[in-house]
């Protein structure tokens, strides 16, 4: 079917010299402001400074860039990218993968859990949320830029990305938006039914690798290929890296439900804890070191005779 709805729209919303403001920096932009107001919302519910929550913004940011633009050059097209490292850095040029940005995350919240003494499986839910959020924005920006697209189809809602070539294909950027976007109402209903900050411990963050990564293997069979090896596999990468989140998801949700932890259990004294943590960091960090009294006494003493 050579009729379907043609998409030709200019990424790049405006030009100002050698800069360029573009759909996908807007979307990008916005989704990491919106997340962080998510992510908050839940470390203020759980009774946590906002001091503390705001230190995470920059890690989260450091940790999508980085792990997603590593996790495409590495699982996607490593030859390439090994052969010519210096094309890793242009990640203006596109190339994020979620499966990369999930790593970086985890590895970022496990370092924030260990140096502010927090669980690192309550970090993990507290932050379930902006990552579905994330992962729906990033394929919206896909959308718009014309790439990731679908496998050619005559299915009546086809589009035809005139940027990309001349065939109709599977708007599967839009599929992955809207999975992100369900993803986010099922755990916020989650959250709500399950008690809040009486939820078990563990129960967000299984949720959402279970859903998302479900959903990231049903879209990659529509999906185009990635790279001319997969054509002659069964199953594609972005399925092959999916595979163990879901199988962690399911884990941590059996574990959550039979262990029935309540995130807000222990709350006072682990709280105690960060305080004392931050208090100790803001007294080596900014507070001189204090004098040796013996020293003062021995000086006096000395000045007496």
């Amino acid at each position: 079917m050579d009729t379907c709805f043609e998409f030709n729209l200019d990424p790049t919303i405006l030009h100002m010299g050698a800069l360029q403001l573009r759909y996908y920096g807007l979307i990008f932009a916005s989704m990491l402001y919106v997340g962080f107001l998510i992510w908050r919302v839940q470390m203020l519910r759980g009774g946590y400074a906002e001091d503390l929550a705001d230190r995470f913004m920059l890690w989260g940011i450091l940790a999508v860039l980085i792990g997603s633009r590593l996790g495409h050059c590495l699982f996607y097209d490593p030859e390439r990218y090994l052969n010519d490292p210096i094309q890793i850095l242009q990640f203006w040029k596109g190339g994020l993968a979620s499966h990369g940005a999930t790593i970086g995350l985890v590895v970022a919240m496990l370092i924030f859990s260990l140096k502010y003494k927090m669980r690192f499986l309550e970090v993990l839910d507290r932050f379930s949320m902006p990552s579905a959020l994330g992962a729906a924005a990033v394929r919206l920006g896909n959308f718009f830029n014309s790439e990731i697209v679908g496998r050619q189809t005559d299915l009546p809602w086809a589009v035809k990305f005139l940027r990309y070539d001349n065939n109709c294909r599977h708007p599967s950027q839009l599929y992955e938006f809207a999975l992100g976007l369900f993803v986010l109402l099922s755990l916020y209903l989650a959250d709500r039914f399950a008690g809040k900050e009486k939820r078990p411990l563990g129960m967000m963050a299984g949720l959402f690798l279970t859903l998302y990564f479900t959903g990231r293997f049903c879209v990659e069979f529509v999906k185009e290929y990635q790279t001319d090896l997969q054509q002659k596999e069964f199953l594609t990468m972005g399925q092959y890296l999916s595979i163990l989140p879901i199988t962690i998801g399911l884990g941590l949700l059996i574990w959550a439900v039979v262990k029935r932890i309540p995130t807000n259990e222990g709350q006072e004294e682990r709280l105690a804890k960060v305080t004392v943590q931050e208090s100790d960091q803001k007294r080596t960090g900014n507070s001189p070191a204090p004098k040796n009294p013996s020293k003062k006494n021995s000086k006096k003493k000395s000045k007496r005779k």
